[in-house]
């Protein structure tokens, strides 16, 4: 339990303004960015949404030699000359069974998403014409489309799966804890997902980064790495409560029980956290903003659980207290 002598490694409670400096640093900017992206996109969503949700048609083409990301840039510009709007283009991997499907030995796939095209529409003849123009022999690979009503019903389904699993977290924590205990794992919860949304937010603005079905499942995958992280924290107080509260102020019980499970915490992330960047630096293209999510959720999960849930525990017991001294 808790050794009285020993001095804490984190003085949590005595710095909580400066932790909450820090999470409202770590909000505002992703925060605006939402605000932003929610006004000038013309769908008003607060992130880049991909094809999974709006509709689109992603081709694939593969080429002898090998491209540059400056190449990226120029492909862009060719493909909205033409009349092709607001492309997503990336640079892809090959792997064998790739390499296998075409007729020739490609170097380098080229990915392009675009607003879904129908048979009527001449749009691929374009593309397949202009990247003809900028590159030798490009071979089509593959050619997949989401029509866009098939994209409202799969952006539907994710939003009900998404409120089924925090309307299922919200009653857990309300029956397994007291009120204020479960509000803050709820309010750290709401912290956790609104950093690691305001960060694609920033992305999508800045480097045209879209988000998917995968992204969904990331955050699902971060709400229960966050809250599993704080329960374990919280029963750590509520327990030493039970023992310590004639001998220890709430403060110091809240530094004791932090500190306590602080080598469980970091333990369980560096070691998820090595798995991650491994997948992200070695993984696949298509994944890479997946493993992403999973990465920031990670570590706003482990810092949330530590500096800021715990932080609202105290700030309400010292409200209660005050209350009641009056």
């Amino acid at each position: 339990m808790i050794n009285t002598g020993r001095k804490n490694l984190l003085q949590i409670v005595k710095f909580r303004w400066l932790w909450m400096a820090c999470s409202a640093l770590l909000l505002i900017p992703g925060i605006i960015a939402m605000i932003y992206s929610s006004v000038t996109y013309s769908n008003h969503a607060p992130m880049k949404v991909g094809i999974d949700y709006t509709g689109g048609t992603i081709l694939q083409y593969g080429l002898e030699q090998k491209l540059e990301n400056s190449d990226i840039t120029k492909t862009r510009n060719s493909l909205q000359s033409v009349g092709i709007e607001n492309p997503y283009i990336q640079i892809l991997n090959v792997n064998t069974e790739q390499q296998n499907n075409t007729e020739s030995n490609i170097s380098s796939i080229i990915s392009i998403r675009t607003k879904f095209i129908d048979k009527d529409s001449n749009d691929q003849d374009k593309i397949t014409e202009q990247l003809q123009k900028d590159y030798n022999n490009p071979e089509l690979i593959s050619v997949s489309s989401v029509g866009p009503t098939m994209g409202k019903e799969l952006f539907k389904n994710s939003l009900i799966a998404l409120t089924l699993a925090i309307l299922g977290i919200i009653a857990y924590l309300s029956f397994r804890f007291r009120f204020d205990y479960a509000l803050a794992a709820i309010l750290g919860l709401v912290h956790d997902v609104l950093f690691v949304c305001g960060v694609f937010s920033i992305l999508g603005l800045v480097y045209n980064v879209q988000i998917d079905g995968l992204f969904v499942t990331a955050i699902l995958t971060v709400i229960g790495f966050s809250v599993h992280d704080t329960i374990v924290v919280f029963d750590r107080i509520r327990e030493n409560l039970r023992y310590y509260s004639k001998k220890m102020s709430f403060g110091e019980i809240v530094d004791a029980s932090v500190n306590q499970t602080l080598a469980r915490s970091i333990n369980t992330s560096i070691t998820t956290l090595i798995t991650l960047l491994a997948l992200y630096f070695f993984g696949g293209v298509t994944t890479r903003d997946f493993v992403l999510c999973m990465i920031l959720g990670i570590l706003i999960g482990t810092y949330s659980s530590i500096f800021f849930c715990s932080m609202l525990v105290d700030f309400w017991n010292d409200k209660k207290t005050a209350v009641q001294a009056a």
